[in-house]
C-alpha cells in the first residue's frame, strides 16, 4: 500500500471501531471524511484533540463531514475514552498499525530522553470522492480542529 498524496485517491482500507462498527473508506463515499492519528487514549493532548472534535462534531457535521479517531490502543481502551469524554465519532483500533503504515504516521520519537517508534499527531481531510485533500502532520493540538472544519467546509 502506498501512502496518499495530496489530490490522489486514498487506498480504500477497513478497520474496527468502537460500537462495533466496521469502517470501509469506499462505504464513506458522500461525505469528506477526517481521521485523525493520534498517540494515546486518555492522555492530556489526546483528550483535548478529540474533546475539541467533539465540540465542533455539529459543524462538522453541517460540512457533510464523518470523524474517525485512529491509535494504536485496544477497543476496550477506546471504548472506555468514548465514553469518558462522550465522543459522538467512533474510533478505530490499529494494533497492527495498518492504517498508521498506510498513512505513513509511525516516527521516531523522543520521550524523556528514550527513543520509540510512536504514532506523529497527523490529521487527513479526504473529499466526498474518496480525495486526499489535505494533511496536517506534526499537529499541535491548539487551534488545530478548528483548522480542519475550515479546509472541510471549503471542499
Amino acid at each position: 500500500m502506498s501512502q496518499p498524496i495530496i489530490d490522489q485517491p486514498v487506498t480504500d482500507f477497513t478497520a474496527v471501531a468502537t460500537s462495533d462498527t466496521t469502517v470501509t473508506l469506499s462505504e464513506l463515499k458522500g461525505s469528506n471524511v477526517v481521521i485523525y492519528f493520534y498517540p494515546k487514549d486518555s492522555t492530556p493532548g489526546c483528550t483535548t484533540e478529540g474533546q475539541d472534535f467533539r465540540d465542533l462534531y455539529d459543524q462538522f457535521q453541517e460540512a457533510n463531514t464523518q470523524i474517525f479517531g485512529v491509535s494504536r490502543d485496544g477497543m476496550r481502551a477506546h471504548e472506555n475514552f468514548k465514553a469518558k469524554q462522550a465522543f459522538p465519532f467512533e474510533l478505530i483500533s490499529d494494533p497492527d498499525e495498518t492504517l498508521c503504515q498506510l498513512f505513513d504516521v509511525i516516527k521516531l520519537k523522543k520521550l524523556y530522553g528514550k527513543e520509540h517508534m510512536g504514532i506523529e499527531r497527523s490529521t487527513f481531510l479526504i473529499d466526498a470522492e474518496g480525495v486526499l485533500r489535505k494533511e496536517w502532520r506534526k499537529v499541535k493540538v491548539k487551534e488545530h480542529v478548528a483548522e480542519v472544519l475550515e479546509a472541510a467546509k471549503a471542499l
